[in-house]
């Protein structure tokens, strides 16, 4: 009795990819998926804020109260290069959004996080403070200079998101060192 072992054909190879395939088919259709779920995951920041509250130097800035809409999606913040603090967010319309402070010279700070935006040299009034307004390619952004630190929002969002943020921005002033 001779072995078939060398005689397998193309044909024989395209049967076993057939199957495979079906089988792949069969498993693809009972794999629970949510074809309308938002792919970018909201994060939660609460953790991350309350500590850097106690850590930063300044009066960290958070939103409270924007409308469910509005996605957090990153955060960070950096004790080393200019105590920086970060929260990235997608505004309704899925347009990004971020709230940027640090210790760090705002003539290098500023162009750094809003992508080389200039300042226009205008000003103007939000939630009772005078920010100045600045332009770029890619993102504007509403900067507010304080002591000892800046505060930037910014983002590829339109104005009217942007100034939403400030509206809702927050401050706690950092917590007195310890006796």
């Amino acid at each position: 009795m001779a072995s078939k072992r060398g005689k397998q054909t193309v044909r024989d190879m395209f049967l076993s990819t057939l199957v495979i395939a079906a089988c792949a088919g069969v498993i693809y259709l009972f794999i629970p998926k949510d074809e309308h779920a938002d792919p970018i995951k909201a994060v939660d920041f609460t953790v991350e804020l309350a500590t850097v509250r106690t850590a930063a130097p300044y009066p960290v800035a958070a939103p409270e109260g924007l409308p469910e809409k509005w996605k957090a999606t990153s955060v960070r913040y950096d004790d080393v290069a200019g105590k920086a603090w970060h929260l990235g967010f997608l505004d309704p319309d899925r347009r990004y959004v971020a709230v940027e402070q640090s210790t760090a010279a705002a003539r290098t700070y500023v162009p750094e996080v809003t992508q080389k935006a200039k300042d226009t040299g205008r000003t103007e009034t939000v939630a009772g403070k005078e920010w100045q307004v600045w332009e770029g390619e890619k993102y504007d952004a509403l900067v507010l200079p304080g002591k000892g630190h800046t505060t930037v929002v910014t983002g590829s969002a339109p104005k009217a998101s942007l100034v939403e943020m400030v509206e809702a921005l927050k401050t706690t002033p950092p917590a007195a060192p310890a006796s």
